[in-house]
């Protein structure tokens, strides 16, 4: 019975000490790095964007011709 404590207890005890060496192992990125990631995720989000307008410019009116235009 206390074996089986000890491993629950354990699991969270694991789980931080593995944190806190990914924390301390991991650096910040400089700056070039940083606008290099930025540019990805804003081309990323315009990407996106256009095709969910995209899908949208269809779907309106795609949904009323089937519905009947009501």
């Amino acid at each position: 019975m206390a074996d089986q404590v000890q491993e629950i207890l354990d699991v969270p005890r694991d789980f931080l000490k593995d944190g806190i060496q990914f924390i301390n192992k991991s650096q910040k990125p400089d700056r070039r790095e940083f606008i290099k990631i930025s540019q990805a995720v804003g081309v990323g989000f315009l990407i996106m964007g256009a095709v969910g307008y995209v899908v949208k410019l269809i779907h309106i009116p795609l949904n009323n011709i089937l519905m009947g235009g009501a």
